[in-house]
């Protein structure tokens, strides 16, 4: 009977070890996933010809990736002006999409001149924030009144109206290639009186909150099932009373 109650002390033990490292290999794994999930400038290539559509964040799909990158490629053909979008899913720590959208364009184009003809319009995924810059010859046609209305308005609108990533990117290729093309700006998308204009996405705010949240869960439920297992394996761990 002793024979028998050692074994099955000895797999309990075995059991109780395996939970506690699970528990500590699951929450170390949380602990260094999420910043691997965050995009650098410096993580980014370097600008090929044939490169339209960089979508980090895969939230495009190819067959509009396709659609986009060949209005762009006639565009700059025909006008020798280019545009660039950029997705990404999570920005580095500190950075904004306007700061994330300079350092990227001068990366990419690192000198006035290479700048001139060039916009960029970057989106990160995680708040659906979105930055646009132009070049200096781009303004008279594309002023920053129009980049603004593109970014906040264009691609914005359909995003907190369900997250409608294509629809925002084909609406804002067909205006960026309009307004370049010297053909009439067709404007923001309209807005019935129905949408709501607050927004249905979560803010970096809203979504830092959410991860406190769960790590306060996750800490509380080990700080809870450690102690208890400890206590437990100490307890078979003492000398029988039988002797």
């Amino acid at each position: 009977m002793k024979q028998l109650l050692k074994q099955i002390f000895s797999s309990q033990k075995h059991l109780i070890r395996l939970v506690l490292t699970l528990v500590t290999v699951t929450l170390t794994a949380s602990l260094f996933a999420t910043p691997a999930l965050a995009t650098g400038v410096y993580q980014l290539s370097s600008l090929t010809a044939d490169t339209w559509v960089l979508d980090q964040g895969e939230v495009i799909s190819r067959l509009n990736e396709g659609k986009i990158s060949s209005a762009f490629e006639d565009l700059a053909k025909q006008t020798n002006k280019e545009v660039r979008i950029v997705t990404v899913r999570r920005l580095d720590y500190g950075e904004t999409p306007e700061s994330f959208t300079k350092e990227l364009f001068e990366k990419w184009f690192p000198t006035k001149e290479a700048q001139a003809n060039q916009t960029l319009l970057v989106i990160d995924t995680v708040t659906n924030g979105t930055s646009i810059i132009t070049g200096d010859e781009v303004k008279p046609l594309l002023t920053d009144a129009i980049a603004e209305s593109v970014a906040t308005e264009t691609v914005s609108v359909p995003l907190r109206n369900g997250n409608k990533y294509n629809q925002a990117f084909l609406d804002a290729s067909d205006r960026l290639v309009a307004v370049l093309s010297g053909k009439p700006d067709p404007g923001p998308p309209q807005i019935a009186d129905n949408v709501q204009v607050e927004g249905t996405y979560k803010k970096a705010e809203e979504t830092n909150q959410g991860n406190a949240t769960a790590w306060v869960v996750g800490l509380l439920i080990a700080a809870t099932v450690i102690p208890m297992a400890t206590y437990y394996i100490y307890q078979i761990n003492q000398p029988s009373s039988d002797g």
